[in-house]
Parts: structure tokens; C-alpha cells; sequence
């Protein structure tokens, strides 16, 4: 009887794996933030001359999992299986942010922080949201970043930012939420620079 029962067992088993080996295998799919090169701003010199040295965006733990985020509640947080991003969005914001505030001429040098102690500035930042939001009039997609700048020299805080946007995904598809999060990343980004720029406008020298 014992006999029995282990051969019925193994049948079942070799029918599953049988089963399994017939299937179609699903592989994930990998995504980019697509962030356009910042315009160059014509200036003559920058408003701020030293080095800041930029470090890696923080983000909440739930944004280092590698999975694309939605949210079909407030409270509730959720992960795409099979789609995934290429590179950490906290470095993709990060380069974005770099090439954005290169761009704006504020500073003599920017670059990614190396903690040796050059810079005359640090700034330091936070990826706080990047996620599709699901609800019952669409879907759309949330980002929000901030970010403050320290004088390393007298060690005080000099500036800090926030940039948030939300926009509507017209077509249901993670390529369509991905695109959108792009643009919203996009926009934080200018938002940022934007409020940096207001608290260290050009000078009338400069702008000759």
C-alpha cells in the first residue's frame, strides 16, 4: 500500500513539473527615467563661486526594492512583479539634478560628492515620492523631492527646496506611467533649481 501511494505521488509530481516545463516562462521587463539634458543658462560668470559637491538622493526604503510602486490606497503600498527599473531611481535623480544645476551656472564646479572635504557647499537631497496612484477617476503618477545646500565654510544652511507634480496617465500601460514619472522627475528637478535660483539670483555683472 505504502508502495502504491509513493508511485501515485511521484506521478503527480512528475505531471506538475511536466506541467510547469510546458508553461510560458515570464521574464521582467526593465525601465529607465527618461530625463532630457538641462538648457544651458548663458552667464558670465556663477553666482555662487566654489564647489558643490552633491550627494546620492535619499529615499524611503520602499523605493529600493527595484520594483515600480502603485498605490491603489493611501495606506496601502504595492509592487509591480515583472517591472522593474534598470538603475536605483535615487541615482537616476541624482544625475538629473546634476546636470540640471551644471546647467544653471549657480556654482564655479558640481560634482557628485567624494566627502574629501573640497567643497565649499554640500547639497543634500531626498527622492520622497515616485509612484503611480491608482484610483477610481484614472490613473496618474506622484513625485515629490527636496533638498537643502550647506555652506561647509560657516556651516549653516543656506537654502532648501521642494518640488512636487502629479500628472494624469492617459494610457493604461507601465511604459505610459513610466514616461510620466519622467516628466514629473523633470519637473521637481526645475522646481528645485528654480527655487535655488530665486535665493541666489544673478547679479547685473553677471547677466552683461
Amino acid at each position: 500500500m505504502i508502495m502504491r501511494r509513493l508511485v501515485a505521488l511521484s506521478a503527480f509530481i512528475s505531471a506538475l513539473l511536466l506541467a510547469g516545463c510546458g508553461g510560458k516562462i515570464r521574464y521582467p521587463q526593465y525601465y529607465v527615467l527618461e530625463i532630457p539634458p538641462a538648457p544651458r543658462v548663458a552667464s558670465a560668470s556663477p553666482r555662487l563661486p566654489g564647489t558643490v559637491g552633491v550627494r546620492r538622493f535619499e529615499t524611503p526604503s520602499y523605493l529600493r526594492q527595484g520594483r515600480i510602486v502603485y498605490r491603489q490606497a493611501p495606506v496601502e503600498v504595492g509592487f509591480y512583479e515583472y517591472h522593474r527599473w534598470a538603475a536605483e531611481p535615487a541615482a537616476m535623480v541624482t544625475s538629473a539634478f546634476i546636470d540640471s544645476l551644471r546647467s544653471s551656472q549657480v556654482f564655479s564646479l558640481v560634482e557628485p560628492d567624494n566627502a574629501q572635504g573640497r567643497e565649499d557647499y554640500l547639497m543634500s537631497g531626498r527622492l520622497e515620492q515616485l509612484e503611480e496612484i491608482d484610483s477610481a477617476d484614472g490613473v496618474r503618477v506622484a513625485a515629490r523631492l527636496s533638498a537643502e545646500l550647506l555652506d561647509l565654510r560657516t556651516g549653516s544652511t543656506v537654502w532648501t527646496g521642494e518640488g512636487a507634480e502629479t500628472l494624469r496617465v492617459e494610457t493604461r500601460t507601465v511604459n505610459s506611467v513610466v514616461v510620466q514619472m519622467s516628466h514629473a522627475v523633470e519637473k521637481c528637478v526645475e522646481d528645485l533649481v528654480a527655487s535655488l535660483n530665486q535665493r541666489f539670483p544673478a547679479t547685473a555683472e553677471a547677466k552683461r
